[in-house]
C-alpha cells in the first residue's frame, strides 16, 4: 500500500534553482542554445502565469511543462511556414571562458544527436541523464512503465554514442 501524496502549491520563489537543468534538458529537445533559452523562458511563463499544485517533485513537473511547450511550439511549427530573415552582418556571441572550444563543440554534437532521436528515446534520455530525475520519478513524469525508461534509456544511449562516434 503506498501512501497518498499530499498537493503542495509550487513555489515561485524555488524556480531559479532549476533553471540549469531546464536549460540542459531544453537544448537536449531543441538542439540548439537559443531555442532552448526561449523554451525555458516559455515554460516559466506558463507556470507563473497561474498558482499550481504538485503532486511530486518540483523538477518532475517543470520538465513536464518544458516537453508539453515543447511539444506544442513543434506542432505550432508544422502547420505554419516560417522565413527567417538573414542578419545584415554576422553577430558573435562572446565566447565562455569556462569552457575550451573543442568541449563547447563537442557538448553542440551530443545535444544536437539527442534531438536528433525519436520522440520517446528523447524524452527519456532528457528525463534522466539531463534532468537527472530517477527512473521512477522520468516514469510517472512520462506516463510509461519504469521497465520502459529503462529500455528505452539504453538503447537512447546507445544511439547517441553511434551518432557522435560516427
Amino acid at each position: 500500500m503506498t501512501a497518498a501524496v499530499v498537493p503542495r502549491q509550487l513555489d515561485p520563489a524555488r524556480l531559479g534553482d532549476h533553471v540549469d537543468r531546464l536549460f540542459r534538458a531544453a537544448w537536449a529537445l531543441s538542439g540548439n542554445r537559443e531555442d532552448a533559452e526561449d523554451l525555458v523562458q516559455e515554460t516559466f511563463a506558463k507556470v507563473l502565469a497561474r498558482p499550481r499544485l504538485l503532486r511530486g517533485e518540483e523538477v518532475g513537473y517543470l520538465l513536464t511543462v518544458l516537453r508539453n511547450t515543447f511539444m506544442s511550439q513543434k506542432r505550432t511549427e508544422k502547420r505554419r511556414p516560417s522565413t527567417v530573415a538573414m542578419p545584415e552582418e554576422p553577430s558573435f556571441s562572446e565566447p565562455r571562458s569556462d569552457r575550451s572550444p573543442e568541449a563547447m563543440i563537442e557538448a553542440s554534437e551530443v545535444y544536437a544527436a539527442v534531438a536528433d532521436l525519436p520522440e520517446g528515446f528523447r524524452d527519456v534520455l532528457v528525463a534522466v541523464d539531463v534532468a537527472g530525475l530517477s527512473y521512477e520519478d522520468a516514469a510517472r513524469s512520462l506516463g510509461i512503465p519504469k521497465g520502459t525508461v529503462m529500455s528505452r534509456l539504453f538503447r537512447a544511449r546507445r544511439d547517441v554514442v553511434r551518432r557522435v562516434d560516427g
